[in-house]
């Protein structure tokens, strides 16, 4: 099997482990994954469980159009999965959601502070809250890439959130931490606000994670 049939196969599994754990609903979110100078990403408007390898869109990362080839349009959000993957050659994949607390926080505009050392994961102090701009847009893609610096992760302003990582395991298993911290933070607001870890703290943390989580082969 190929590395772009691989890939296929796993974005259908990976979304639909987002879809089993509760972070997207319906045909909400998205996911691509980098495959040499092509981008592969989920098609606009099919739930994850009609969800097939064939239905994936290829997109060229050097085409400034949006050109796209497969059965299916890609997502109206292929815009910036393909600007992080220019900017980034660090990054193998990102993942989009409506997760439920995220959202919550991302409406509030609220940032996640370091409540937990789990954030140590996405390369800061905090997980950063973009500002707003109409779903699909360069606006929206400038806010994401301004926010996101070199981070694993941030909130959107009135959307959602998104996580990146070299792979897509990686940038998966993000996901699902991104979702437990604003679960987490959520709730430490509603009983007024708890302690925040200082940076020399989460300094200690970050340097034991360059290898903590899932592995690519996971």
């Amino acid at each position: 099997m190929s590395l772009e049939a691989q890939l296929r196969a796993q974005i259908v599994a990976r979304c639909r482990e987002l879809d089993a754990r509760g972070l997207n609903r319906g045909a909400s979110g998205n996911v691509s994954a980098r495959v040499g100078e092509v981008m592969l990403i989920t098609p606009s408007a099919v739930p994850y469980a009609e969800l097939a390898p064939g239905m994936i869109a290829a997109m060229p990362l050097a085409d400034a159009d949006g050109a796209w080839a497969g059965p299916l349009a890609p997502s109206s959000e292929w815009r910036f999965h393909r600007d992080l993957l220019r900017a980034r050659p660090d990054i193998g994949a990102v993942v989009h959601t409506h997760a439920a607390f995220s959202t919550i926080l991302a409406i509030a505009r609220k940032p996640i502070p370091a409540i937990h050392y789990m954030i140590a994961a996405f390369g800061g102090m905090e997980i950063p809250c973009c500002d707003y701009a109409c779903y699909g847009t360069p606006e929206l893609s400038a806010a994401i890439l301004r926010a996101l610096g070199g981070m694993n992760g941030c909130l959107m302003a009135n959307h959602g959130m998104l996580t990146v990582g070299p792979d897509l395991p990686r940038a998966t298993w993000l996901a699902f931490e991104l979702e437990a911290l604003a679960h987490q933070y959520w709730h430490v607001l509603q009983i007024g606000g708890g302690h925040v870890l200082s940076e020399a703290e989460i300094a200690t943390v970050a340097k034991g994670f360059a290898s903590y989580g899932v592995k690519a082969t996971d």
